[in-house]
C-alpha cells in the first residue's frame, strides 16, 4: 500500500506533510490541489515529517490538501527520440504543450509514441546478456540508437525471443530475456532511470587518454581539455560565455551534443532555440539539432525544477555514453543550480555555509561533476561524457563559493576576463590565469606528441612564458612611459601581443576563422614561436610597433584565409619577406 500524507505547512515552493508510512529522501510525491496534481521531491525526512520541494509553483496550495508518495524517485524516460527534442527539467516535452507556457499540473510525453523506427537486432536467441548490453539498434537521424539491457536488470539473462528487422513503436516488446529464476522479462525500446543516481553501465573508468578538439585556438592550443574532461568557464556577465560555449557545441568533436539551460534569463534561452535550429555541423553538413538535445529552465521557472534540469541532461548523456557515443554536456549556468540549492536550503533553516550556500555545496559539486568520464563498455568499446559548465559570478568575483567549489572538482578553467571583453579580445579567456590540469597528465602528453607533434606541450609552455613575460613588461612600460624602459621590454610586450592576436583572440563568426583544425594550429603556432625566438633590433619603439603592427595584420589575414589555400600561402610569403 502507498503512503499518503497531508499537508500542514507551506513556505514558497518548500512543504512541509505528515506521512501516514514509511517515506525517503529523494522520493517523488504529488500534492493534490484545486483539480491539480503537483509534482514534488522529498529532500528531508524528520520522523513522520517530511520536507518536499515542489517543482510547480505553489499558489493556491492549503493546509490540509492530501499527498500521495510514489514509492520512487525522480526518473526520466530513455529511448528513441531524444535527440532534436526541447525538454524543461522535468522532461516535459516543451514542442508539444497545449499553449505558450507549460500549465501548473501539465506534464507531457518526452517520447512520441506513435513513431515507427527502423529496427536491427544485434542478438539471436540464447545469447546472454546482463544490464546496458547491446539488444538491437535503431536510426535516430544518421546517428546508430542502441537499445539496451534496462540498466536496472541485475544478474546474467538469457535472450529468449527477439524481433525481426522492421518497423516498430517504442512501446512494443522487442525482446524477452529469461532470468536466473526462470521468469521471462519483457524489453521495450524505452526503459526509466532515476537522475540522481549516475549509470553505472560500463566495465571500468579509465583515466582520459585523448583531447577533446572544439576548434578553439585558446582550448585545444594553451588549455585542452580531455575526451572525457571537465571543466568549467567562470566571468562576469557580458564576457561572452554563451558565444563561447555556442562555438564548442558547434565545433566540438563529439556525437552528441546536450545543451542544459538551466536558470538563464528567458532571452537567452530563445536565443538557444533560435540559432541550435538553425546552425550546420561542420563535421557532417547536417543540422546541428540534429544531434542536439535541449533541457530548459529559465530563471522564472520553479527553483526545484532548475536543480533537476542538470541531473536530466546528465542521465541523458550518461544514455548516450552507453551506446559507445562521444557527448559532450554545456550547461549554462551551474550558479543559477548552486543558487536554487541555497534558496532550498535558507528555507530548510539549515546551517548556512560561505555566502549563505549550503555547507555541503563543495561536495554536491564534486559528485556531479564526477559522473562524466570515459568509460570501457562490457564489449570493450568506449564511450565519453565531457563536461563543461559556466559559472556567473557575481561581480567577477572569482573567489566566491561556486568558482572555488568548483574549482576543485573541474580538471580545466577557462576564466572569462573584464578587461580583454572590454578590449574587444575574444573569446576573453584569460591566458594566464586560465589552466589545464591535463597536461600534467603522461596519457595526454603522448597522444599530444603522437598526433600534433613531439614536444607539443613544451611548445604551449613556452608560448604561455612569452605571454607572462609579455604581460610583465607591459606593466613596467605603463608606469614608467615608453622612453624609460629598455627596447627590450617593447620587443617582449610585441611578442606577447603576437601570441595574443593570432593565436588566443578568434572570430567565432567568420566562417573560415571560427573553426581551426589542429593541424592548423600547430602551424601557426610554430610560426609564431618561429618568429619570436628571433633577435629584433630596433632603433626606437615606434619602428618596433609599426614592424609588428604589420606582423600581426599579416598573420591574421592568414587566419582568415582557407587552410592551404593559395592566399594563405601568399600571406605566408609576405611574413617570411617581413621577418628575413
Amino acid at each position: 500500500m502507498s503512503t499518503k500524507g497531508i499537508v500542514k505547512g507551506i513556505v514558497s515552493n518548500l512543504v512541509t506533510v505528515q506521512a501516514d508510512g514509511p517515506v525517503a529522501e529523494n522520493e517523488i510525491c504529488y500534492i493534490l490541489s484545486g483539480g491539480t496534481r503537483l509534482m514534488a521531491e522529498v529532500i528531508k525526512v524528520n520522523g513522520d515529517k517530511a520536507s518536499v520541494q515542489v517543482f510547480e509553483s505553489t499558489r493556491g496550495l492549503k493546509v490540509g490538501d492530501q499527498v500521495e508518495f510514489e514509492g520512487k524517485m525522480l526518473e526520466i524516460s530513455l529511448g528513441p527520440g531524444l535527440l532534436s527534442s526541447v525538454y524543461d527539467g522535468l522532461q516535459n516535452n516543451l514542442a508539444t504543450m497545449e499553449s505558450v507556457f507549460l500549465k501548473r499540473g501539465e506534464y507531457t510525453d518526452p517520447l512520441d509514441r506513435e513513431k515507427l523506427w527502423d529496427f536491427t537486432p544485434l542478438v539471436k536467441p540464447g545469447d546472454k546478456v546482463s544490464a546496458a548490453d547491446w539488444l538491437a539498434q535503431v536510426k535516430e537521424g544518421w546517428l546508430p540508437h542502441k537499445i539496451m539491457v534496462p540498466f536496472s536488470f541485475k544478474g546474467i539473462f538469457t535472450v529468449k525471443s527477439i524481433k525481426e528487422a522492421g518497423q516498430y513503436k517504442v512501446d512494443e516488446v522487442i525482446a524477452v530475456l529469461g532470468n536466473d529464476a526462470g521468469e521471462d522479462v519483457p524489453v521495450t525500446m524505452v526503459q526509466k532511470w532515476p537522475v540522481k543516481l549516475a549509470v553505472k553501465a560500463y566495465r571500468e573508468k579509465p583515466r582520459p587518454n585523448r583531447i577533446m578538439e572544439t576548434g578553439v585556438r585558446v582550448i585545444d592550443s594553451f588549455n585542452p581539455i580531455a575526451e572525457g574532461g571537465t571543466g568549467f568557464i567562470p566571468g562576469p556577465f557580458g564576457c561572452g560565455k554563451t558565444v563561447l560555449q555556442h562555438a564548442i557545441a558547434k565545433q566540438g568533436d563529439a556525437d552528441v551534443i546536450v545543451m542544459a539551460a538551466c536558470g538563464e534569463r528567458a532571452n537567452e534561452v530563445v536565443e538557444i532555440f533560435t540559432e541550435f535550429p538553425e546552425l550546420i555541423d561542420p563535421h557532417t553538413g547536417r543540422r546541428l539539432m540534429e544531434r542536439t538535445t535541449i533541457i530548459c529552465n529559465t530563471s522564472n521557472m520553479p527553483v526545484a525544477a532548475r536543480e533537476a534540469s542538470v541531473y536530466t541532461a546528465m542521465t541523458i548523456c550518461e544514455y548516450y555514453r552507453a551506446m559507445g557515443l562521444k557527448c559532450l554536456l554545456l550547461a549554462d549556468s551551474t550558479s543559477r543550480w548552486a543558487q536554487a540549492l541555497r534558496e532550498m536550503s535558507n528555507r530548510m533553516e539549515e546551517l548556512p555555509g560561505a555566502d549563505a550556500f549550503p555547507v555541503d555545496l563543495s561536495a554536491i559539486i564534486s559528485n556531479f561533476y564526477s559522473r562524466a568520464g570515459m568509460v570501457v563498455l562490457n564489449n570493450g568499446q568506449t564511450g565519453a561524457v565531457t563536461f563543461i559548465g559556466t559559472v556567473s559570478p557575481a561581480g567577477g568575483n572569482l573567489k566566491e563559493p561556486v568558482t572555488e567549489s568548483t574549482k576543485k572538482a573541474a580538471r580545466c578553467f577557462y576564466a572569462l576576463e573584464q578587461n580583454r571583453a572590454d578590449q574587444k579580445r575574444y573569446p576573453a579567456v584569460g591566458p594566464l590565469e586560465s589552466y589545464s590540469k591535463y597536461l600534467d597528465y603522461p596519457e595526454i602528453i603522448e597522444y599530444l606528441d603522437k598526433t600534433v607533434e613531439p614536444g607539443w606541450t613544451g611548445k604551449v609552455h613556452t608560448a604561455k612564458n612569452l605571454v607572462r613575460r609579455g604581460k610583465e613588461a607591459s606593466e613596467q612600460i605603463n608606469i614608467l612611459g615608453d622612453d624609460g624602459v629598455p627596447m627590450s621590454y617593447h620587443i617582449n610586450f610585441w611578442k606577447s601581443e603576437l601570441i595574443d592576436f593570432v593565436i588566443l583572440q578568434q572570430d567565432a563568426f567568420d566562417t573560415i576563422d571560427a573553426l581551426c583544425p589542429m593541424e592548423r594550429q600547430r602551424y601557426m603556432l610554430d610560426l609564431v614561436l618561429e618568429i619570436c625566438k628571433k633577435d629584433f633590433e630596433f632603433e626606437d619603439f615606434e619602428k618596433c610597433r609599426e614592424f609588428f603592427k604589420n606582423l600581426i595584420n599579416q598573420l591574421r589575414q592568414m587566419n582568415y584565409s582557407a587552410w592551404q589555400s593559395e592566399q594563405f600561402y601568399s600571406y605566408n610569403d609576405s611574413v617570411k619577406k617581413l621577418i628575413a
